[in-house]
C-alpha cells in the first residue's frame, strides 16, 4: 500500500510502516508541502492509497465521499514519536481494511 505522510506527522514515522512492508513518502518528499487537505488530497489521489495523519479536525473538515484516497488519523497524547510508536501496530492493521473515501482513527480515542 502507498502511503503519504502528512506535514504534522514526524518524518521517521514512516520508517516504522516502511518495516510493515508499505511504500511511504512524505508530503515534503511527494512535493506537496504547504498544500491545504483538499488540494493535497486531489495531488495525492491516483498516487497514493492512503494520507496519514495526526490531524484530528481533518474528519470535519473534508468530505470524502467519492475520493480515491482514504485517511487514517493516529491519535498520539503527542506527536512525539515515543507517543506514535505505540499506536503503529494498531494503525498497521487498520490499514488492512480502510478502503478509499473512509477515514479511520486509531489511538487515544475520546
Amino acid at each position: 500500500m502507498k502511503l503519504l505522510f502528512d506535514e504534522c506527522v514526524p518524518r521517521k514515522v514512516k520508517f516504522l510502516f516502511a518495516d510493515g512492508g508499505h511504500e511511504c513518502e512524505t508530503v515534503r518528499d511527494a512535493g506537496f508541502s504547504g498544500k491545504e487537505y483538499g488540494a493535497l488530497l486531489a495531488l495525492a489521489e491516483g498516487h497514493f492509497d492512503v494520507l496519514v495523519t495526526i490531524d484530528r479536525n481533518i474528519r470535519y473538515q473534508q468530505n470524502m465521499t467519492g475520493r480515491n484516497i482514504a485517511i487514517l488519523i493516529i491519535r498520539p497524547a503527542s506527536n512525539d514519536m515515543d507517543d506514535i510508536r505505540p499506536h503503529v501496530p494498531n494503525a498497521l492493521v487498520a490499514l488492512q481494511s480502510l478502503k478509499p473515501g473512509q477515514i479511520l482513527e486509531v489511538g487515544i480515542l475520546g
